[in-house]
C-alpha cells in the first residue's frame, strides 16, 4: 500500500512582478498611472504657485462682472452691460449656428461633388476634381479671408438702392444684397405665447418635430401594410397634411407676418440682416470640408461590388434610383465613420472666424473677456471645455445615427 501527497504550492514571490509575464503588464500600467499622477499634481501645485507669485487666484467670478463690450451679431438679447458669461453664451450660439449650417451645407457639396466626380461625363468629372483638389490643397484661412474680401468689394453699397432709377435693386424684390451683407426675409409674431421669441420659435419646433415623428410613423404602418397585403396605401397627402397644417394652425394662432427690409436713411431694415462675415465663413467652411467629405463618398461608393449596380440594372432600375436605393445605402457604413471627423473638423475650424471679425465663442469669452479680466487660465479652461463637450455631442449623435443605418445581419 502507498499513500499519494500533492506536491507542495509555490507562494507568490515580488519578483513575478517583473518576470512574469501574468503580472508584467499589470505593473506596468500601475507604474505609469502613479507617474502620470505625479506627473499632474506637479503640473496644478506649480501653476497655483505661480498664480499666487503673480497676485492672481483660481475663481470664475468674472463671468458674473460686467462685460463691457458690443457684439455685432446675437441670437438672444445682450448688451454692453451684460455679463460676460452672457458674452460668452452669445459667443457658443454663435458657434453653433455657423457650425450647423456649415456641417449641412459641406454634407450636401460633398455628396454632390462625390457622386458627380464619378460621372462617366468627362467635363462634370472634371470640374469635380478641379474643386476638390482646389479647396483642399489651400489654407483654410486664405478662403475665409478670400470669400469675405470678394462679399464686401464686389457689392453694391446701400446707397446704389436709393434713387428712381438705382444702380442696384433687390432680388426678387425681397432679397437685398450689399458691401454690408445680406438682407432676407424674417417671421415676426403679432401675437406670441411667449414674451421671448426664443421661446416663441421653440414652440414652433416642437411641434415641426412632433410632426415629423407622426410622417415616420405614418411611413412604418404604410410599410407594414404593404408587406402583409403586397400593396402600399397612398400617404402622400396625410403626410403633406402633417408637416403642414399643425405648424400653419400655430403660426396664425400667434399672428406671424413676413417682415421684408427696405432701404430705411443710409441702410436697410427690417428682415434678417445675414453679416458678410458669417456668410463668408459659411460658405469658406462649407467648400473646405465638402472637398474632404466628397472624397470620402466617393471612396465609400467605389467600395461597393460593381456587382450591385450591375444587378440594379438588370432589373431595369435607372441610374439616379439605383444610386439612391442600392449604393448610397450600402456605402454609408463607409461613408459616415470618417464623416464625423469632418464634422469634428469644422466645427473646431470655426475657430478662425476671429479673422473676419465673426463675434463666436473664440471671439467673446477667448478673446474679449480674457483681455479685459486677466482670466486667461479660467477663460481657456471653459473654451476648451466647451468645445470638448459640443465635439461629443456630435460624435454621439452621429454614432447613433452610424447604428441605425448600419447593415444589420440575420
Amino acid at each position: 500500500m502507498t499513500t499519494m501527497t500533492d506536491p507542495p504550492g509555490r507562494g507568490f514571490r515580488l519578483s513575478q512582478l517583473i518576470y512574469d509575464t501574468r503580472y508584467r503588464s499589470m505593473t506596468i500600467q500601475v507604474v505609469a498611472m502613479i507617474l502620470l499622477m505625479l506627473l499632474f499634481s506637479w503640473l496644478v501645485s506649480n501653476t497655483i504657485h505661480n498664480l499666487q507669485n503673480l497676485g492672481k487666484d483660481f475663481d470664475f467670478g468674472f463671468l458674473s462682472q460686467p462685460s463691457g463690450y458690443d457684439i455685432n451679431q446675437r441670437l438672444i438679447d445682450y448688451n454692453s452691460q451684460s455679463t460676460h458669461g452672457r458674452a460668452a453664451l452669445v459667443g457658443i450660439i454663435n458657434t453653433v449656428l455657423v457650425a450647423f449650417l456649415g456641417c449641412a451645407l459641406a454634407t450636401i457639396l460633398g455628396v454632390i461633388a462625390g457622386v458627380l466626380r464619378l460621372s462617366n461625363n468627362w467635363l462634370v468629372s472634371r470640374l469635380m476634381a478641379v474643386y476638390v483638389e482646389g479647396f483642399r490643397n489651400v489654407p483654410l484661412l486664405l478662403w475665409i479671408v478670400l470669400i469675405f474680401a470678394l462679399m464686401t468689394e464686389s457689392t453694391p453699397a446701400p446707397s446704389a438702392f436709393r434713387g428712381e432709377n438705382p444702380d442696384s435693386t433687390m432680388l426678387f424684390d425681397v432679397f437685398a444684397i450689399t458691401n454690408r451683407g445680406v438682407y432676407i426675409p424674417a417671421i415676426h409674431f403679432g401675437t406670441p405665447f411667449f414674451d421671448n421669441g426664443f421661446f416663441n420659435w421653440l414652440l414652433v419646433l416642437i411641434v415641426l418635430g412632433a410632426s415629423i415623428f407622426g410622417i415616420q410613423r405614418l411611413r412604418h404602418w404604410a410599410t407594414e401594410k404593404q408587406e402583409a397585403t403586397g400593396a402600399r396605401p397612398t400617404t402622400w397627402y396625410f403626410i403633406l397634411g402633417l408637416l403642414v397644417i399643425p405648424t400653419a394652425i400655430l403660426m396664425v394662432l400667434m399672428g406671424a407676418f413676413w417682415d421684408i427690409p427696405s432701404l430705411q436713411g443710409f441702410n436697410f431694415g427690417g428682415g434678417i440682416h445675414l453679416r458678410n462675415s458669417l456668410i463668408a465663413l459659411w460658405l469658406a467652411l462649407s467648400l473646405y470640408t465638402g472637398a474632404f467629405i466628397a472624397e470620402i463618398v466617393r471612396g465609400g461608393i467605389l467600395a461597393v461590388s460593381k456587382g450591385q449596380t450591375e444587378a440594379a440594372y438588370a432589373l431595369g432600375l435607372r441610374p439616379g434610383t439605383t444610386m439612391n436605393l442600392v449604393i448610397l445605402p450600402q456605402a454609408m457604413r463607409v461613408i459616415i465613420p470618417p464623416l464625423i471627423s469632418q464634422f469634428l473638423n469644422l466645427t473646431k475650424n470655426s475657430s478662425l472666424a476671429i479673422a473676419v471679425g465673426y463675434m463666436d465663442v473664440r471671439s467673446t469669452l477667448g478673446g474679449i473677456t480674457i483681455n479685459q479680466t486677466g482670466r486667461e487660465l479660467e477663460g481657456m479652461l471653459l473654451l476648451g471645455l466647451f468645445y470638448l463637450v459640443l465635439s461629443l455631442l456630435i460624435s454621439g449623435a452621429m454614432n447613433i445615427y452610424n447604428a441605425s443605418v448600419k447593415l444589420k445581419e440575420r
